[in-house]
């Protein structure tokens, strides 16, 4: 499966609860509204359009971005499985089973820090700084995103 379909995939699998709750939810802000829009259509010709790189920044950067753009989408897929999980229980969690759930999101969380940390390194030394800080800011915001849709999408646990 190609990474862009992929990601279709999990949003689809993330985004249908919390879509369905929306009348429950204030209006997000404009300015999330537009970044959800432009993140869900194509997220690279959005950072491409934000960053306006040079084509020697664009060759620097692109390979960056790949590279997160991947990981991202490993451990996105992960945490899909975890809500898709949570979110099919039918009857109350045992200890065990909440334990394991607890082990894999730290492991996601972990991995996707460090992935983070390497992303922004890397892209400290392929960009100027202010273009640098704005990536990570389409970043951030991608990802408060998509933790306020796991948030809507997974029900508390019994």
């Amino acid at each position: 499966m190609t990474l862009p379909k992929a990601i279709t995939l999990v949003a689809a699998l993330l985004l249908a609860p919390a879509l369905q709750a929306q009348q429950a939810r204030p209006a997000e802000p404009a300015e999330i509204a537009a970044v959800r829009a432009a993140i869900g259509g194509d997220k690279k010709a959005y950072v491409a359009q934000a960053l306006a790189l040079t084509d020697a920044e664009a060759k620097r950067f692109w390979p960056v971005y790949e590279n997160h753009q991947r990981q991202l989408a490993t451990t996105t897929r992960r945490l899909s499985r975890v809500v898709e999980e949570v979110v099919g229980l039918d009857r109350p969690l045992t200890d065990t089973h909440a334990k394991r759930i607890l082990q894999e999101l730290a492991a996601i969380d972990d991995e996707e820090a460090k992935d983070r940390r390497r992303m922004q390194n890397q892209v400290a030394k392929a960009l100027p700084p202010v273009k640098a800080l704005r990536y990570l800011q389409v970043e951030t915001k991608a990802r408060a995103i998509r933790s306020y849709d796991i948030a809507g999408a997974m029900p508390l646990v019994k």
